[in-house]
């Protein structure tokens, strides 16, 4: 017997209309009732039918983009990308035509990310692409890959974009783990033995995979005795690198060298710098990661690995419109350049 409303408003103890304005998104709900009332649509596997459901049929125009932060310039890029190919005309209806991106921002909550997939099912979307780095949250994890199950079941197209792959998806895998090598095994090359690095949080995949090439980097020369203690965690923005350059510094004054875990942080780590007197890159040199709009015109140019975000964008929203053909396994992996400009060089000598 399929699930009703009244069922979805008995589990969540709400009313049925309680139940029917957090679906509808038009009046306000308080944040716990709307948390309890999607947990049950959830449980319940709850799909809107019925003529009021027009708007949410399996060839709808919707399509949701999830990122952590739309103000965050890596996320900013892919989002935009993909939005672009929803405009585009492309095979007419049902064949892949324009639709309508609606970028959700998550703010890097595990809980308001499972939120969006549980509206996006609801709605029906045409497909969903998620940006960006997971949670390594064992309970999270298997929430996710349920929900990107249940939608690939309900007809839509699932595209991860930076993310590990999941089954019943199509994966687009940033290559952070050799990036992040290669950026390292630059500055051992340069001559730098000291590097300190300036990690994402801990619980992002992302940060474990470029902290595992820069790990790798410094094993391969026989430098990573000290890496533990010259490894400090924090937020993807740019007080975080002030704040975590000041700590490495105070850990070990003689570094000549700081990698960021993405641009942003390096100019935090920059500034620090700065105001401590250190010349960069006669003093101390500085790179970053992702290769930002900004990083070429910086003062110096950052180093950096460049990910080519709108690319992989575009090509994100051709494979969730069904607009070029799935990657053989349905994981395509999407490499970095390095790019050495002027904010490295060898250390100092003495």
């Amino acid at each position: 017997m399929a699930v009703t409303l009244a069922d979805v408003a008995a589990r969540a103890r709400v009313s049925a209309a309680t139940v029917s304005r957090v679906l509808s998104g038009n009046y306000p709900v308080a944040e716990s009732t709307r948390t309890r009332v999607l947990r049950a649509v959830d449980e319940l596997e709850y799909v809107v039918n019925g003529p009021a459901s027009a708007l949410a049929a399996a060839t709808s125009d919707l399509v949701g983009v999830l990122v952590n932060d739309i103000a965050d310039p890596f996320f900013g890029i892919i989002a935009g990308a993909v939005q672009s190919e929803m405009g585009a005309p492309g095979g007419g209806p049902g064949r892949g035509g324009e639709k309508l991106a609606v970028i959700c921002s998550t703010g890097g909550s595990p809980e308001r990310e499972l939120m969006y997939l549980t509206l996006l099912q609801r709605q029906r979307a045409a497909a969903v692409v998620l940006t960006g780095g997971a949670a390594e949250q064992p309970d999270h994890a298997a929430a996710v890959a349920t929900k990107v199950s249940r939608l690939a079941a309900s007809g839509t197209r699932v595209v991860l974009c930076g993310r590990p792959p999941l089954e019943d998806s199509v994966t687009l895998a940033f290559d952070n783990r050799g990036g992040a090598r290669r950026l390292t095994e630059h500055l051992v090359t340069l001559g730098h033995r000291r590097i300190g690095y300036v990690a994402g949080p801990s619980e992002r995949t992302t940060t474990r995979h470029r902290l595992e090439g820069h790990l790798a980097a410094l094993a391969a020369a026989g430098l990573d005795e000290d890496a533990e203690r010259l490894t400090v965690h924090g937020l993807y923005d740019r007080p975080s690198g002030y704040d975590a350059t000041l700590e490495l510094l105070r850990r070990d004054g003689d570094l000549t060298a700081i990698v960021a875990a993405n641009d942003t942080i390096a100019l935090g780590v920059c500034a620090a710098l700065r105001d401590r007197g250190r010349r960069i890159p006669e003093d101390v040199s500085v790179a970053g990661f992702d290769d930002l709009p900004f990083s070429a015109d910086a003062v110096p140019s950052l180093t950096t690995v460049r990910l080519p975000l709108h690319e992989a964008g575009i090509r994100a929203g051709r494979l969730a419109l069904g607009r070029e053909p799935q990657p053989p396994g349905g994981v395509a992996m999407v490499r970095g350049e390095l790019m050495a400009r002027a904010s490295t060089a060898p250390p100092p000598r003495g």
